[in-house]
């Protein structure tokens, strides 16, 4: 046994209102150069929809991730090396621009510049690949809050998957469709398919935290790792040549901070913490025959960091102290496998996601109030799990490979929580026969409860800093996107490719960063002269710093 930890993230559906704002913040922060314009790290996906890019879960067209051969072997859907190293030049199952989108930008420069006349000038929308007119046809939200969902909704690929078994089961009327919003980041996978797929050994997952980058170095834009990626988290940045991904924002995991889609999320969804594992049975739990016994492999894989025989062994594979009380109170170990009701995506790739998702109730709950029935009632909630508008054979499809009784076991877990947390709500006493019904005890539910509902900023996020010793490694040339003259930093348009000049990774950025935001002090105080946080203003008055002093001399 290898222990290893991995940093993961599990994200509460039930939370998310398709708002964006992590999609908007993970690009300002991370794609502000020109090339990224169709790069987006993290976006927010309705669903049912076809997803960004495009379909990009139909495997028998695109060929990611793992598959089994006939020894029952790991290999890559893509084929062997020969095979690949013939698709290095031309990949017949590579994602197209169009499969993105074409980005594009108006031509303002004509509203600007036009004479007077009868007519209004119109700003043509011009492509930032060519710069030539460019006819819209696609975005990465082009399917949010269902639209078009009536005639392109049966293109979702875990529709057809749905209705290969029951044609009847997903309807796009009015009155039987639904829809929830589903977060996508990278997966950081223990056993990423385009870290094997890379001819350069460009992409590496870091030792000490299962974090998985692209070395901009000794990238030279093959490509292969897109084709590889079942999940299509890897671009191809078309100025610099070179590929990008979600770096979990490494900079600031290395010194405690969540990463920015975390820490701006407006539902509060997301969850950080360490996961624990054992290096050495990833390909074997990778290679498990059965799709439908892959979850319970991968959670197999998670250690208990409570064991003293863990603790043991993670000290001598050189896991520091701190590291494993973080992975003691971590919320991510606490969802996925003390509590079970996180499931990763798409378990069948064989990659080992370790983005996990908490699968959505709500519609359960809208489609009883709707009826005129108690939502919270325990009855209620469990007889309507499997009447489910949002059919639990779509849940089974992204989050189980299939297996409807393990969703069905969380919803049922999630319905009890409800219910059993009710009574107490309402100063009833509560009902202990709700949580054995679930296999569960009244105290644990009590602390799923908290976690999910009410937990605060440090129990949301357990992140421990990177150590002195490897300091060498949080210098600002770890990556040669930081700094001006790296790949893609190039003049910027005033309508067009980058929002702005890239700024330098540095530790005390980062350091002042989280003073700010975990100040309980108003935001003129001594300490942060100069700096206002509106978060902890309270609309009174003018904070000290929020305009330049005057002078009144």
């Amino acid at each position: 046994m290898r222990v290893m930890a991995q940093m993961g993230m599990v994200m509460n559906l039930d939370k998310c209102i398709g708002c964006h704002t992590c999609s908007v913040t993970c690009k300002q922060a991370w794609t502000n150069r020109a090339g990224t314009e169709y790069v987006w790290f993290n976006n927010v996906e309705t669903r049912p929809g076809q997803g960004y890019p495009r379909r990009y879960e139909d495997q028998d067209r695109w060929r990611g991730g793992w598959e089994l051969n006939r020894r029952g072997r790991l290999r890559l859907k893509t084929g062997g090396r020969v095979k690949r190293l013939l698709s290095i030049f031309a990949s017949p199952v590579q994602p197209e621009l169009d499969d993105y989108y074409e980005p594009w930008t108006y031509d303002y420069q004509a509203l600007v510049e036009a004479p007077l006349g009868d007519d209004f000038p119109v700003a043509r929308p011009k492509s930032l690949i060519t710069g030539s007119d460019t006819k819209i046809k696609w975005s990465a939200n082009w399917d949010d809050d269902l639209g078009g969902a009536p005639e392109m909704g049966h293109l979702d690929p875990m529709v057809e998957q749905v209705r290969r078994t029951s044609e009847n089961k997903i309807k796009f009327e009015y009155e039987q469709t639904f829809m929830f919003f589903l977060p996508r980041i990278c997966e950081h996978c223990l056993n990423p398919s385009c870290m094997a797929s890379c001819p350069s050994g460009a992409i590496y997952k870091r030792a000490e935290d299962g974090i998985v980058l692209v070395d901009q170095d000794r990238c030279r834009g093959w490509r292969q790792c897109i084709t590889g990626c079942p999940y299509k988290k890897i671009y191809f940045n078309h100025k610099s040549g070179k590929a990008e991904k979600c770096t979990f924002c490494y900079p600031r995991i290395e010194v405690g901070l969540p990463t920015v889609c975390s820490e701006t999320c407006v539902g509060r969804l997301r969850y950080l913490g360490l996961f624990l594992y054992d290096a050495d049975r990833v390909t074997e739990a990778a290679a498990t025959p059965d799709e439908q016994d892959l979850y319970e492999a991968q959670l197999d894989l998670m250690l208990d960091p409570t064991d003293p025989e863990i603790i043991e062994a993670a000290r001598r594979d050189g896991i520091p102290d701190d590291w494993m009380d973080a992975a003691r109170r971590s919320p991510v170990y606490a969802l996925a496998k003390k509590y079970r009701i996180a499931l990763p995506l798409h378990p069948e790739y064989r990659t080992m996601p370790m983005v996990w998702y908490v699968p959505p109730l709500s519609p359960i709950v809208d489609l009883l109030q709707e009826q005129g029935h108690d939502a919270e009632g325990r009855g209620n909630l469990f007889g309507a799990i499997e009447a489910l508008r949002i059919p639990v054979e779509y849940l089974a499809g992204l989050f189980t490979a299939g297996d409807t009784d393990t969703v069905t076991g969380v919803l049922q877990k999630l319905a009890a929580m409800r219910a059993y947390m009710r009574d107490i709500t309402l100063g009833r006493e509560s009902d202990a026969s709700i949580p054995e019904d679930v296999g569960m005890s009244e105290e644990s539910m009590y602390e799923m409860y908290r976690l999910m509902a009410i937990a605060k900023y440090d129990e949301r996020y357990v992140i421990p800093k990177a150590h002195v010793e490897q300091a060498h490694e949080l210098e600002e040339i770890g990556c040669s996107l930081d700094y001006d003259g790296g790949p893609g930093m190039y003049e910027s348009g005033p309508f067009g490719e980058a929002s702005g000049q890239p700024a330098p990774v540095a530790v005390e950025t980062f350091e002042a960063l989280r003073r700010r935001q975990t100040s309980d002090q108003p935001a003129g105080s001594e300490g942060l002269r100069g700096r206002v946080n509106l978060l902890n203003w309270d609309g009174n008055g003018t904070p000290d710093g929020m305009f330049p002093p005057q002078d009144r001399s």
